[in-house]
C-alpha cells in the first residue's frame, strides 16, 4: 500500500485541480471533511466519490468530525446540534434505558448518512473527563465528569459505530479534560499528579479499545515538561502505548493548532518521531499540504496492517 503518512484537509465543496493533483499523485492516507465541504447529502456524496476516485480505492479513509452538539458538521443535512455527548451523558445519569433507546437511534441516524455518502470513519467518542474548570472547548464535548460513565459510553459508542461498519477514533488520548485553555489557540500544561491522572483522565481510554486514537496537544508536566502529548515520544511510548495499552493506529491531533509551536515541518516530523502514525493537516491549505507531502514519509508495515483492518472493519 503506498500512501503517505497523512490526512488531509480539503478546501470547499468540490476538488479543485490541485487537490485532485495532490491525491493521485501523493496519496495521503485519508482525507478528513468539515462544515465547510458540507452543502446538501447529493453535494456531500459527490465529494466523497471525486476523493475515492482520485485515489481509485472504494475504502479510502474518508474522516468526519461529527460528535453532536457544537461539533456537529453535518448539520445542512440535519440538525444535531442538540445531541451533545453531555446532553447524552446527562440521560444516562438519569434513565439508562431510556438513554440507551434514544443513543442507539441518534449513532444510527448518523451512521446512515455516513454510509450513504462514503464516510467510513467517526472521530468520536472524545474520552476526556469535564472538571469544574474545563475549558468550554471540551465541556459539552464531554459524556461526564464520572471516569467509569465516560468509558461505559465509550464503549458502547464504538460498538455502535462497529456494528454500522463505521471506524472510530477515541480522543484525545491521553485525555484533554484538565486543560484550562483551547489548545486550538495555545499549549495547555497540566501539572496533575500521576494518581490522579491515572484514576480519572488516563482511565477511559485504557477501557476504550478503538482502531484508531488522536493525541492531545497538551503537555503532562509530570512525564514531559516540556512537549505535547503529540509530540512526547515519552508520552506515547511510556503512557499511551505501555500504561493505556493502545494498540491501534495514533493520529496526531491538527498540526497547524496554535498549541504546537514549532513551525508546519517541525510539528509534523516531531510528532512522527514522538510515535504518531499518522499526521493530521486540516485546514485545506494546498501549499501548506504540498509542502507536508515533501517531508512526510509512505506509511510502515504497521499502518499497513492497521489499515487492512479498517478496510475488514468496514466490509
Amino acid at each position: 500500500m503506498n500512501r503517505k503518512a497523512l490526512i488531509i484537509g480539503v478546501k470547499g465543496l468540490t476538488l479543485t485541480n490541485e487537490e485532485i493533483q495532490l491525491l493521485k499523485v501523493k496519496k495521503p492516507w485519508g482525507v478528513i471533511l468539515f462544515s465547510r465541504n458540507i452543502r446538501d447529502i447529493l453535494q456531500l456524496k459527490s465529494l466523497v466519490s471525486m476523493i475515492k476516485n482520485s485515489i481509485k480505492d472504494k475504502n479510502y479513509p474518508i474522516l468526519i468530525d461529527q460528535e453532536g452538539g457544537s461539533v456537529s458538521r453535518l448539520n445542512k443535512i440535519i440538525d444535531l446540534s442538540l445531541f451533545s455527548q453531555d446532553h447524552f451523558g446527562r440521560l444516562y445519569k438519569e434513565n439508562k434505558i431510556n438513554f440507551l433507546h434514544h443513543y442507539k437511534i441518534y449513532i444510527d441516524k448518523v451512521c446512515d448518512i455516513l454510509r450513504n455518502v462514503g464516510i467510513n470513519i467517526n472521530t468520536v467518542p472524545v474520552l476526556d473527563i469535564r472538571r469544574k474548570y474545563t475549558h468550554k472547548i471540551i465541556v459539552n464535548r464531554s459524556f461526564s465528569s464520572d471516569s467509569a460513565t465516560v468509558s461505559k459510553i465509550g464503549k458502547l459508542c464504538i460498538d455502535l459505530y462497529k456494528k454500522n461498519k463505521i471506524a472510530t477514533v477515541i480522543k484525545h488520548i491521553p485525555g484533554h479534560g484538565l486543560s484550562k485553555c483551547d489548545s486550538h489557540y495555545q499549549l495547555p500544561v497540566i501539572k496533575s499528579k500521576k494518581r490522579e491522572l491515572i484514576k480519572n483522565d488516563f482511565r477511559p481510554f485504557k477501557e476504550c479499545e478503538s482502531l484508531f486514537a488522536m493525541t492531545a496537544h497538551v503537555v503532562y508536566s509530570i512525564y514531559d515538561p516540556i512537549y505535547s502529548a503529540t509530540h512526547s515520544k515519552i508520552i506515547i511510548e511510556d503512557v499511551i502505548r505501555k500504561y493505556i495499552g493502545f494498540k491501534g493506529l495514533l493520529f496526531s491531533d491538527d498540526i497547524s493548532m496554535k498549541a504546537l509551536k514549532y513551525g508546519l515541518k517541525d510539528n509534523a516530523i516531531k510528532a512522527l518521531n514522538a510515535g504518531c502514525n499518522l499526521i493530521m493537516h486540516c485546514n485545506g491549505n494546498i501549499n501548506e499540504m504540498r509542502e507536508l507531502t515533501k517531508i512526510v514519509p509512505m506509511i510502515d508495515k504497521f499502518t499497513q496492517e492497521k489499515t487492512s483492518h479498517f478496510s475488514k472493519l468496514i466490509g
